[in-house]
């Protein structure tokens, strides 16, 4: 099944009919340029990112000096919490829900006692297997000066509706984050409906895209108010001013910008994000929703206990199931793997998000090998 049929793993490796040719063209044309003896290297490369940003703005409808780059959705988190004035911090709650990204766990708390905050991770009710969004409610107090808000569970598929979370938020004064790395790409989000203060995602995942090219999305009223800690000459309205005791922030979003920027990331995800301007959305969506509902009713057949939302309005893209304790995850995975069918697990928890080259004979293949392997 080398074809794609058979592949699950949107909400890891997002993968597009032609990627490999895609990606090794964009990489051949890169190094021609970049091995040339002339002076066409800077232009074409920052040409690249501004694409690459061009793009992922689009995907969010962010506006323009809104969108920089960023390795991943951790660094992302850091470069945006560093930068932020120590009046939003210091002796303050910093939210986040107990099914949030564990990477972005790991920096909080590791930043809180710098920065003067505390870190409260909602819990998840006894046997729940995500956040419900009435207790991160609960827990959103006027002394919470940040809350990052998990669009999409990575491990539950469990998806927030964002419109009265962020409605609560402005009226508690907080500063409002979302997550959206396991939606971007396929379900439709924008940033200024409703208007949130910062976002983060990676390429990765349903954008089909490469490791390192993340984005960070800081909305122009609060960019004005961050100094970033890392800072250089690409932070400034010119990177060519090179006056030591002047420098300045650049007024938009170019402030979060440091160094010399790496583009390799960006050139090498572009071919992706043009193959997904180039789709019909909706078809996506409704493609995605068929195979999960098959999904679903092949899973509920082999009794197998749903960890995601039954209803589908409140999922991405993703299905999970737990497997039987009788059946370690490695050793059914390994036997998918060798009938060419890729999914994953956390732990017990089997995670199978159908995506663009998914057909509905891959489901089947899916549901038939779990068959045999269980019963």
């Amino acid at each position: 099944m080398t074809d794609g049929s058979a592949y699950f793993l949107y909400h890891s490796i997002g993968q597009y009919p032609g990627k490999a040719a895609d990606l090794a063209a964009a990489m051949a044309e890169f190094a021609g340029v970049w091995g040339a003896a002339d002076d066409a290297q800077w232009p074409y490369a920052l040409g690249k990112r501004a694409a690459f940003l061009d793009r992922w703005r689009a995907i969010l409808n962010a506006p323009e000096g809104s969108l920089t780059t960023s390795e991943s959705v951790t660094t992302a988190v850091h470069a945006l919490f560093s930068a932020l004035p120590r009046a939003a911090l210091h002796g303050r709650r910093v939210l986040v829900a107990a099914d949030c990204f564990p990477s972005v766990h790991f920096l909080l708390t590791g930043m809180a006692a710098r920065h003067g905050f505390a870190l409260e991770t909602v819990p998840l009710r006894q046997g729940a297997s995500w956040v419900e969004p009435e207790d991160f409610l609960a827990h959103w107090t006027p002394d919470v000066g940040v809350a990052l808000i998990t669009w999409i569970s990575s491990t539950t598929s469990h998806r927030v509706d964002l419109a009265p979370l962020v409605a609560h938020g402005r009226a508690m004064g907080s500063i409002i984050g979302v997550d959206v790395t396991q939606g971007a790409g396929l379900l439709p989000f924008d940033v200024t409906e409703p208007a949130i203060d910062f976002a983060v995602s990676t390429s990765l995942k349903w954008m089909c895209g490469t490791p390192g090219a993340g984005i960070l999305h800081v909305a122009p009223a609060l960019t004005a108010t961050c100094a970033p800690e890392l800072r250089g000459w690409f932070s400034q309205p010119d990177p060519f001013s090179w006056a030591l005791d002047r420098f300045a922030y650049a007024p938009d979003i170019r402030r979060f910008d440091s160094g010399t920027p790496g583009v390799m990331a960006a050139a090498a995800s572009l071919p992706a994000l043009d193959w997904h301007a180039g789709q019909n959305r909706t078809a996506l969506v409704a493609q995605n929703a068929a195979l999960q509902a098959r999904l679903l009713d092949g899973f509920r057949a082999l009794d197998l206990p749903l960890l995601s939302p039954e209803d589908p309005a409140r999922r991405g893209g993703s299905l999970m199931v737990r497997l039987p304790d009788s059946h370690p995850a490695p050793a059914v995975l390994e036997a998918l793997r060798a009938q060419g069918i890729y999914c994953d697990a956390r732990s017990q928890t089997l995670r199978a998000s159908p995506g663009a080259m998914t057909t509905a004979d891959g489901v089947e293949q899916l549901l038939s090998a779990l068959h045999r392997q269980l019963h």
